[in-house]
């Protein structure tokens, strides 16, 4: 295996993770705010944000990938560096498959807390929010190390 494909693995995987893990997230709160609008449809803009607060990652793998493709087209770049761009790639790449499920986990809490108090729904934003202090820790991280 090239060095330069080496990279663009270490890419592909961040990418890929990421997408994974806000899908899952994605399909958790999805299937909770299906059923807490069954029961009363007024309550979409309350669940609204806390359903695609795990989009997120998916979002930050997307955009580390491109970063990381521009420095791997972007210039002669030796065997380590290629090496270097695939371990810059795996902090996100843990970060955001796991911390997507767990946003996601976490923000159905707050779905079903909404569904019998809706006057909670701006306060139950923070819980899964800081999880995704860890999904953006990673995607800085990442960068950093980027050659």
């Amino acid at each position: 295996m090239t060095g330069e494909a080496l990279a663009i693995l270490g890419l592909a995987l961040c990418a890929g993770l990421c997408g994974a893990g806000s899908a899952i997230g994605l399909y958790f709160t999805g299937s909770a705010a299906s059923g807490v609008l069954a029961e009363d449809p007024k309550k979409f803009s309350k669940v609204l944000i806390l359903v695609v607060l795990p989009a997120t990652q998916g979002i930050y793998g997307f955009v580390f990938g491109i970063l990381g493709l521009s420095a791997v087209t972007g210039g002669a770049l030796t065997d380590i560096q290629f090496a270097q761009i695939f371990g810059a790639a795996m902090p996100l790449a843990i970060t955001g498959l796991i911390s997507g499920i767990a946003q996601g986990r976490t923000a159905v809490g707050g779905i079903y807390a909404v569904a019998k108090n809706e006057g909670l729904s701006g306060k139950l934003i923070l819980f899964p929010a800081m999880v995704e202090t860890y999904a953006i820790l990673g995607l800085v991280v990442s960068i950093l190390l980027l050659p």
